[in-house]
């Protein structure tokens, strides 16, 4: 993103001396309309035309193919085992309404973001079994219990804290 946003200043600047050496706005408008040979309107049409391309087409192409490969670098999908399937499911149930986690779509504010922190699996467990009492908000005991539990807990541990 910053290497286009940089290569349109450099060319702008580019310009502005090019015209400051050949006498300024009113000698370069001078020359343009002197003009009068067809081979030299042709080739200043197509450097106009060129550049009207590098700046409004290259560029950008430039820019959003970078955005797209660093979103795509963030975003990589880790494989799953079932459980860990199973778990991201019902981490959609429940969990989403208070937790962010951008590999269940979740973008819950209450309680904490789950893409920020790679709690261990028995981190995340326990506090599926037990609850928790700080921070904003107050997650309650017992949301799931037995391999209901132990899959959204492994499915966490997996993919917490990768953004």
């Amino acid at each position: 993103m910053a290497v286009g946003f940089i290569a349109i200043w450099i060319v702008v600047g580019i310009t502005i001396f090019l015209i400051a050496l050949g006498g300024g706005p009113r000698r370069a408008r001078a020359q343009l309309l002197a003009l009068r040979s067809r081979p030299a309107r042709r080739v200043f049409v197509i450097v106009l035309a060129a550049l009207y391309l590098g700046l409004g087409i290259a560029i950008p192409a430039v820019v959003i193919a970078d955005n797209h490969n660093s979103d795509r670098a963030g975003q990589a999908r880790i494989k799953l085992t079932a459980a860990q399937e199973h778990g991201r499911e019902l981490f959609g149930r429940i969990c989403q309404q208070c937790h962010t986690l951008a590999e269940a779509n979740a973008v819950g504010q209450v309680g904490p973001n789950l893409d920020k922190l790679k709690p261990p699996r028995a981190l995340v467990l326990d506090a599926i079994l037990h609850g928790r009492d700080r921070g904003n908000g107050r997650m309650p005991a017992g949301l799931y219990q037995g391999k209901d539990a132990a899959d959204v807990a492994s499915f966490v541990a997996a993919v917490a804290g990768r953004q």
